[in-house]
């Protein structure tokens, strides 16, 4: 199945439950109050938010011609179109994992492995869940169905340190991408913001500009409560991209425009299913000609 296929297949329910709707609504036609109306519940309901919700309708009323279908198309592109790309530069080229217990953060690290094995990297994935037997173990079997190398000590051992030998393995082995497993934290525990922050610290003495992506896992089933979770890991660490899990279980894949344009930062990957090969790479395009056309 190609990209466009699994974002279209993903995305069904969110179409079929709101933005289809929203289509009908606006095909070929200009945007009158009472339209403005409808449109405005139905992006609420799907999770776009209050904020986009009303950058959205603001710049359909702006746009010229008649088809405000055309318009909120090309608005919801320049909302999500950013720096969705993960290229990989520097080698060993170092993502740190992030976001709280139940985002999916384990297996979405076990997906990108399989990512970039596929792709004809070589990967170190580094079990720094220490605070989980179940997620180190979780990690193993991953490593195996991908080939990747897994750095990990015992359960309670320091998570910084995990990371530093993962880097110095990578770096010693020659090794392309480097994936740091944290460990899923409550984004009220300030202690655990401090532990990522240490591990950025300590990775920093064996590669200056490391981690050279850190990827926020949310879960699009929690919609709006995934958005400030965002916030808050945004205060604590450098976020530099999205991972968002569990489309295909939603009706709400509006959370995707309120995390673009509430934080400006960019969807990197999304989880379209539950197979090894359901992580796509975010294409903001392809993401909404799924979400309104399915077609």
């Amino acid at each position: 199945m190609g990209f466009f296929e699994k974002f279209k297949k993903g995305l069904q329910k969110t179409r079929e439950t709101f933005f289809g709707k929203i289509k009908s609504i606006l095909k070929g036609k200009k945007l009158d109050e009472e339209t403005k109306e409808e449109i405005e519940e139905l992006l609420i309901l799907s999770d776009v938010g209050y904020e986009a919700t009303e950058y959205i309708l603001e710049r359909i009323e702006k746009a010229d011609g008649d088809d405000a279908y055309e318009a909120l198309k090309k608005v919801l592109i320049d909302i999500l179109r950013g720096n969705n790309d993960l290229i990989i530069s520097d080698l060993p080229f170092v993502i740190s994992m992030v976001g709280v217990n139940g985002s999916g953060k384990t297996t979405t690290a076990g997906k990108l492995a399989s990512y970039f094995s596929k792709n004809g990297k070589s990967v170190v994935l580094a079990a720094c869940d220490t605070f989980r037997a179940a997620a180190i173990d979780q990690l193993k079997v991953w490593g195996d169905k991908t080939n990747a190398t897994i750095i990990a000590h015992q359960e309670g051992a320091d998570s910084a340190a995990i990371a530093f030998d993962a880097v110095n393995h990578a770096i010693s082995k020659k090794k392309d991408v480097v994936i740091l497993d944290t460990a899923g934290r409550l984004h009220t525990k300030k202690n655990l913001m401090e532990e990522l922050r240490k591990i950025n610290r300590v990775i920093k003495k064996k590669i200056e500009n490391a981690p050279h992506e850190v990827l926020l896992v949310i879960d699009a089933v929690t919609g709006q409560n995934g958005l400030q979770q965002a916030k808050v890991f945004k205060e604590f660490v450098d976020i530099t991209g999205i991972v968002l899990t569990k489309l295909d279980g939603t009706a709400k894949g509006g959370i995707a425009i309120a995390i673009a344009k509430e934080l400006g930062i960019p969807i990197k990957f999304v989880g379209l299913g539950e197979g090894i090969d359901d992580l796509k790479p975010f294409d903001a395009e392809d993401f909404v000609n799924a979400l309104l056309e399915g077609e």
